[in-house]
């Protein structure tokens, strides 16, 4: 087990102000914040993306890179077929049996019958579940999402949050970045709330919503503070 993950002092230029938190494995982390508030940032120092201007950031296991993933708001597809997408991360991972694994990915987020059509003419819904087929295949146990429906349509957003459902249900560590109220309470178990670069508040997701505890949370509940 990688988790718990530890950011200890970490900072990251004049964006994201020094705050400590530990991730453990088990329930999902809603990292909760308008646009601009650090939560991308905060995604990419836990993920190693990015390396902190100052502080440390550790996994209770050293071996992390390959049982954790990322999947972005706009993720890359590569000029390849969706098929083919998916099994390269596999071939990059040295995972054995490729081409199965691959099959069972694509039908776990029901693009089996786009298996052989080329990424880059897909949806924009239908490359976010790839990507998540992608992370699929490798069995993450955590997996870490960085706004992956903003963009998308009512229909495809509930798509791509069975999806997450499924991870969840499979027992991979979700952490997820979102400024979207209704999905926060659908999807966590507990929120993070970033508020200007600083974490304000943590809660369980019912408290948070019922009883925030900062006037910060509080306005942004309401929908009072603005977006950027």
């Amino acid at each position: 087990m990688i988790l718990p993950l530890k950011l200890e002092e970490v900072s990251f230029l004049q964006i994201l102000h020094p705050l400590s938190l530990q991730i453990e494995a088990g329930p999902s982390t809603i990292i909760l914040g308008a646009n601009g508030a650090g939560k991308s940032v905060l995604m990419r120092l836990m993920h190693g993306l990015l390396a902190p201007s100052s502080g440390k950031v550790s996994w209770s296991d050293a071996d992390v890179r390959r049982r954790q993933a990322m999947v972005f708001q706009r993720p890359v597809m590569l000029r390849r077929s969706a098929f083919q997408n998916v099994r390269f991360a596999l071939e990059v991972a040295g995972a054995a049996d490729a081409d199965r694994v691959a099959r069972e990915a694509l039908a776990e987020v029901g693009l089996s019958h786009l298996a052989h059509r080329p990424a880059r003419v897909l949806s924009g819904g239908e490359q976010q579940r790839l990507a998540l087929a992608r992370a699929w295949a490798l069995h993450p146990e955590v997996l870490f999402l960085d706004e992956p429906t903003a963009s998308l349509d009512p229909t495809a957003t509930r798509e791509i949050e069975a999806v997450i459902r499924a991870f969840d249900g499979a027992g991979t560590k979700i952490v997820m970045a979102t400024h979207n109220l209704g999905q926060a309470r659908r999807l966590g178990d507990e929120v993070i709330y970033l508020h200007q670069g600083r974490m304000v508040e943590r809660a369980p997701v019912e408290k948070f919503f019922a009883q925030p505890a900062t006037p910060e949370a509080a306005a942004f509940i309401k929908g009072e503070l603005p977006w950027v």
